[in-house]
């Protein structure tokens, strides 16, 4: 992952990152971010995917495709399988909300560890384990999660997801 920052410092338009991540700075040392920054963006970037991932809200496939960049490419690993763009992205979101999603009953997320490493003022890297307890339209319960890492950058006052990877865990019951 840190050979990638000075990748992701291009996509955010952030000159020198790869210089301000070495191996083992962590939130509360990283160079250039203060303790109000690393809060602030803790806290939005836990609001925003909170919200985004609450399926009592209206268009779930649109509060979702909402957390990531309007504009550039997004990169999403997730099933064996990279896409590398917006178009992409939302049509495997669409997918899965057609084939899963809107038939669980009951659904709701259960984030069970997120952890938040703001690496610059600009930059934060997500890495959280998730399960969502449902009823499948037969009314027996099921459970899906996984684990999930994600790159965000802050554009325009919003924290937008720019690289992604998302494991399934099979075992999730």
């Amino acid at each position: 992952m840190i050979r990638n920052l000075a990748k992701i410092a291009a996509l955010a338009g952030l000159a020198g990152l790869a210089g301000l991540a070495a191996p083992g700075c962590s939130s509360g040392s990283a160079p250039g971010v203060t303790a109000i920054q690393r809060i602030a963006a803790q806290r939005a970037i836990r609001t925003e995917v909170e919200a985004a991932y609450d399926f009592t809200r209206p268009d779930v496939p649109g509060n979702l495709m909402a957390l990531y960049a309007p504009t550039g490419p997004i990169l999403s690993a997730s099933g064996g399988r990279i896409t590398t763009s917006r178009d992409s992205l939302r049509a495997g979101i669409q997918a899965f909300w057609t084939n899963v999603g809107q038939n669980m009953r009951d659904a709701h997320v259960e984030w069970t560890a997120m952890h938040i490493d703001v690496l610059a003022p600009g930059v934060a890297v997500m890495t959280a384990t998730y399960r969502i307890p449902h009823r499948q339209p037969s009314g027996l319960p099921h459970v899906i999660g996984g684990a999930w890492t994600a790159v965000f950058v802050l554009r325009g006052g919003h924290w937008y997801i720019v690289d992604e990877h998302l494991s399934d865990n099979p075992f999730a019951s």
